[in-house]
């Protein structure tokens, strides 16, 4: 008669993900505002935390993703392997650092077959 309970999974946001990579103390926004975080952190990490956040990305390819979790580097103040994200994000572009390729059609073809 009554339905199934609802299960309801929270994803921290990328920035908090990031926040937790660089294995910093989390901060109170409401005493501390435009907080800048200055570690580093390596690409692996980056690679993980878009793998996470991969369904809540428009990015069709896995790099996509990740140059989205870049930019959220960016903004947060960290570097990526004691390096600008942006720099990171250009050497992806110009195929200096390769990405792990998944595209969304080949996830789903996987799913599927599985």
């Amino acid at each position: 008669m009554f339905p199934s309970p609802i299960q309801i999974e929270v994803v921290p946001s990328a920035s908090a993900l990031i926040i937790k990579a660089l294995k910093e103390p989390p901060r109170d926004r409401k005493k501390q505002k435009n907080i800048k975080h200055s570690g580093s952190v390596s690409f692996d990490e980056i690679v993980n935390i878009a793998r996470q956040m991969r369904h809540r990305s428009l990015a069709r390819e896995l790099s996509g993703t990740i140059k989205e979790i870049l930019g959220t580097a960016q903004s947060v103040g960290c570097n990526i392997d004691g390096r600008h994200p942006h720099d990171v994000i250009d050497d992806i572009n110009s195929g200096t650092i390769e990405c792990p390729a998944v595209s969304l059609k080949l996830q789903l073809k996987l799913t599927s077959i599985v």
